[in-house]
């Protein structure tokens, strides 16, 4: 990641507002990857991978949305998933496009920040879904679940910037500057 996360005002963060200014900064990596670039760019698999900018961006938000509204508060998802169309998640099907699906994005990061940030803390555990790659039983705290995202979201900025550099050889410190209307 090649940018600095930006504490308070006062230089002074609490953990809750420092966990989501680093889950912020993976999202925002994510979207600069998508910069500039038209539909049929941003969903171009440049590698022997079946990655794609537009999956990547759009399983990002499909992810965070599941964790924070689906399995930390017990709230249907947003985005319904049909297991026995997985692969889905990482393209774009239908009408979506890559503004559609950042706008989705931008809206699910809000509800995100305004669920953690009211909760009474980060503590309260949940179980995780049944899965064959969860151990049974394990229970997870809101800590966890944004630490996860972190963790989630960084992993495929990552995929995104070697995607990226593929596409057109732009880095991510040149779409920072890009981004910023700055000359790299």
């Amino acid at each position: 990641m090649p940018t600095l996360v930006h504490t308070g005002k006062t230089g002074e963060q609490g953990e809750r507002d420092a966990l989501l200014a680093f889950l912020e900064a993976q999202r925002g990596a994510l979207r600069r990857a998508v910069l500039g670039l038209t539909d049929e760019q941003a969903a171009s698999r440049p590698s022997a991978s079946e990655l794609s900018l537009s999956g990547l961006v759009k399983h990002a938000l499909g992810c965070e949305d599941n964790w924070v509204q689906t399995t930390l508060m017990g709230r249907p998802p947003a985005r319904k998933r049909d297991e026995s169309n997985w692969h889905e998640d990482f393209q774009l099907v239908g009408d979506e496009t890559v503004a559609g699906v950042l706008e989705e994005y931008e809206a699910v990061a809000r509800q995100t920040e305004e669920t953690i940030l009211g909760l009474p803390d980060l503590e309260g555990s949940v179980p995780l879904p049944e899965a064959p790659w969860f151990p049974a039983g394990m229970r997870v705290n809101a800590r966890w679940v944004l630490l996860h995202l972190i963790e989630e979201a960084a992993r495929h900025a990552g995929h995104a910037d070697i995607i990226r550099e593929s596409l057109d050889g732009k880095t991510s410190y040149v779409l920072i500057a890009e981004e910023s209307g700055k000359a790299f």
